[in-house]
């Protein structure tokens, strides 16, 4: 096997495994250990990978999260089914809210023409709702986050404390033991109070969001009553799910 061959294996071997030894290089490849400490020397120039000490894992991908108009197009099938099976929650009559996320904003998209109440702090789902001509939409004021389209600080704390609803609907980064996660402090906040003025939260992630840690941490499995996703987890996780009383939904 050439080096670029193996170095594409190490890389995908570490997205399903998280880590790699040098010891695992070797046996998995036929090499020596000098081979395999140039096979991690040569990734980490490429930033492919972070060594640890006697082996590698994959380097954070925070700095990956890019603005609200470029996350349009990364708006997948998976998401997009997610989200039609959240807004086939909302019905007649209900007070929801919606958080600032795609994967949130398909929910808006796919929201049948009903007489329902909807707070958000997304410009984005104010005006995908603003086509709804039955919906009442609260768009909070505060200070706006320009590239990530949402409004936040002590003004939609404020006024979110006036509101309870029947839902709140969520997005993250991550979703994990560690908790609920996301790129923004700022958001997060936001959202940790969304969460708290609604009857039932609603976690809407694909299954890439399992497993992944992000930055800032606004709440826990605890927090959530149903998570809506587009793949069976693995059984370790969905021991998490129920042992916090989290239902899930397939979509």
């Amino acid at each position: 096997m050439f080096q670029e061959e193996r170095l594409r294996a190490i890389v995908n071997h570490l997205k399903s495994s998280k880590r790699i030894s040098i010891d695992e290089i070797c046996e998995l490849f036929h090499v020596s250990r000098d081979t395999a400490r140039r096979d991690l020397v040569k990734l980490e120039e490429e930033k492919a990978i972070l060594r640890t000490r006697g082996g590698a894992i994959l380097p954070s991908n925070h700095n990956e999260v890019k603005d609200y108009t470029n996350r349009l197009h990364l708006v997948s099938d998976e998401k997009q089914r997610i989200g039609k099976k959240a807004a086939s929650l909302i019905h007649p009559g209900d007070y929801v809210i919606l958080d600032t996320s795609t994967t949130v904003q398909a929910c808006a998209e796919h929201l049948e023409d009903i007489d329902v109440t909807i707070i958000t702090s997304s410009i984005n789902q104010a005006d995908i709702l603003s086509k709804n001509k039955q919906a009442h939409i609260h768009l909070l004021g505060g200070l706006l986050q320009k590239e990530h389209r949402y409004v936040y600080g002590t003004a939609v704390l404020d006024k979110l404390s006036e509101y309870y609803v029947d839902r709140t609907f969520i997005g993250v980064i991550g979703i994990s033991e560690a908790g609920l996660t996301v790129a923004h402090e700022e958001d997060g906040v936001v959202m940790k109070k969304m969460m708290q003025q609604a009857k039932q939260v609603v976690l809407l992630a694909d299954h890439t969001k399992i497993g992944v840690t992000g930055y800032y941490r606004f709440g826990t499995l605890d927090d959530i009553d149903l998570f809506i996703t587009d793949r069976e987890p693995d059984k370790e996780f969905q021991k998490l799910l129920e042992k916090s009383q989290v239902e899930m939904i397939i979509a």
